[in-house]
């Protein structure tokens, strides 16, 4: 019976979210809330998959002791207490559940717009110190009408659009990541950041913060703004240059600005913000409902059963996202791709600075990314210290120097699809080509210059040699006499260079003494043996 894998919950999860969890029979599943830093530290080595929303920390120190992690599941969008970095390089997946509170996020978002419209938070404390100022409350503005921009076109900012359509705004968006097709069938304008600050009377932010994101809002765009318009950020602190923001607010450039985040949260109690009557503020809710706590526990418990049992990845931060019908659909290329890496990786000349591969055919029309990592897993996997997954190649050869450059093709040449891969370094280049015949079977048809009919598979011994009678006998009697079978045999040759290639499946590898004798063969010019 095959080992349980194990699943701590170190933070409150919906008991329906653990429920979910503990019928899996192939799962064992602990729920250890509030512990310490140092009580984590001492267990986490004992499972393969935690389970957190905020509160627990998961450090690069968490993960060096993790021995056994897989996949680390967030319930909720940010991922800010998740070291990313870590998690990729100890070749961890690293989940989120980002259409869980999507609704409840959005819906904060426009009750800080109708706050911010009607000055509400100010009325209420008005009218609860015992005034009764309507004069001073009476000049609001409506939403209908206006203009919004949206920053970012997500789960979250595609919600705030469909809401805000319905109540008869028209909605500008900036969004590098979406087509203009795309933003069409949302009913959005498509347009540059500068050109949406100018024209919305409300702006409102659903992007994640990166060091392209960090301050996106700062002193000059607040100038470009309307004079008078509105801010909104829901979505992550340090988004919003909150320096800025204020002297905007005093200045009376903003009419207004609603923040449920903060740089630093929580802020200080002198923060200069608070020091503005026209600003509101909430302490970080925007998933904060019953209902989204239900749903981003039922998703991530979901997740993770689809992960942990049946390999399927959804809405993972550091890997694509593959549904269990594209894998059976990938699966025959995936395997065919990581082959055709390892083959150049064993081949390669050393100090690679750049792994190339190329889709063409039909191949090219399905998710480019999974078939180039299983590649870039294959070319890493030769010499590696520890074991290469999806997660960890990328960080992998970042340290070796080594960029992946992944691109399509539409012309394939005399096959259906191809899958081409090119190790290129100062000293030299080295390229491999495949392809499947039937659905599943695959075959190198191209090494170097030589084309070729091979099945990569098992021990491969790959001889490049003159193209002169006698070579194959040579190399046959010399197989022979030290009791090595041939399973299979492919032969190419290259006329106007009298160069010739012969790639044997051997049914056992070739000892080195057999490899020194085939290189002191009088034809032969290169001997690689190679292990798939």
């Amino acid at each position: 019976m095959a080992e349980k894998k194990r699943v701590l919950v170190s933070d409150d999860l919906s008991e329906d979210g653990i429920a979910i969890l503990r019928r899996a029979p192939e799962l064992e599943v602990d729920v250890r809330v509030g512990m310490k830093p140092e009580e984590l530290l001492a267990v986490i080595p004992g499972y393969h998959a935690l389970a957190v929303r905020s509160a627990t920390k998961v450090t690069a120190q968490l993960f060096e002791a993790a021995t056994r992690l897989e996949v680390v599941g967030r319930a909720g969008v940010g991922v800010d207490n998740v070291d990313l970095q870590a998690a990729s390089r100890r070749g961890v997946v690293v989940m989120n559940t980002p259409g869980g509170s999507a609704v409840t996020v959005a819906e904060l978002t426009l009750a800080m717009m109708f706050s911010l419209a009607r000055q509400i938070p100010a009325a209420t404390a008005s009218v609860k110190s015992g005034k009764w100022e309507k004069k001073r409350f009476a000049g609001g503005h409506e939403l209908s009408g206006k203009t919004l921009g949206v920053v970012g076109t997500g789960n979250i900012g595609s919600v705030v659009v469909e809401r805000a359509r319905a109540m008869r705004m028209k909605a500008l968006a900036y969004d590098p990541f979406i087509s203009a097709e795309a933003a069409a069938r949302l009913g959005v304008e498509l347009v540059p950041l500068d050109e949406l600050l100018r024209r919305s009377d409300f702006v409102t932010l659903h992007v994640p913060l990166t060091e392209q994101t960090n301050h996106l809002l700062s002193t000059r765009e607040f100038a470009l703004m309307k004079k008078g318009a509105f801010l909104v950020n829901c979505a992550r602190g340090g988004i919003v240059d909150e320096q800025a923001l204020a002297k905007a607010l005093e200045s009376g450039q903003l009419g207004g600005a609603a923040l449920d985040v903060f740089e630093k949260e929580p802020p200080a109690a002198d923060h200069p913000l608070f020091g503005q009557p026209n600003f509101v503020a909430t302490p970080h809710l925007g998933a904060s409902t019953e209902e989204a706590q239900a749903a981003v526990a039922l998703a991530l418990a979901e997740q993770l059963v689809d992960f942990l049992v049946r390999g399927e990845v959804k809405n993972a931060v550091n890997l694509p996202s593959v549904s269990r019908e594209m894998l059976e659909i990938l699966g025959p290329h995936l395997a065919l791709a990581e082959r055709l890496g390892a083959i150049v990786g064993q081949m390669a000349p050393s100090h690679m600075t750049e792994f190339r591969v190329t889709l063409a055919g039909t191949v090219s029309e399905q998710p480019r990314r999974p078939i180039a990592l299983a590649a870039l897993r294959g070319l890493l996997a030769q010499g590696a210290e520890g074991p290469v997954n999806d997660v960890s190649a990328p960080a992998v050869a970042k340290e070796r120097g080594i960029e992946l450059v992944e691109e399509r093709s539409a012309e394939a040449k005399d096959f259906a699809s191809l899958v081409t891969v090119t190790a290129r370094g100062p000293e030299g280049i080295c390229s491999a080509s495949g392809t499947l015949f039937g659905k599943h079977d695959p075959r190198l048809v191209r090494l170097d210059q030589f084309e070729v009919e091979a099945v990569p598979e098992g021990v491969l011994l790959v001889l490049r040699n003159r193209d002169v009678p006698g070579a194959i006998g040579q190399i046959g009697q010399c197989l022979g006499a030290a009791g090595l079978n041939i399973g299979r045999m492919a032969l190419s040759r290259r006329t106007l260079q009298k160069e010739a290639l012969a790639i044997l499946n051997l049914d056992s590898a070739a000892p080195e003494k057999v490899l020194a004798e085939l290189r002191g063969l009088s034809p032969i010019l290169d001997v690689k043996q190679l292990r798939l």
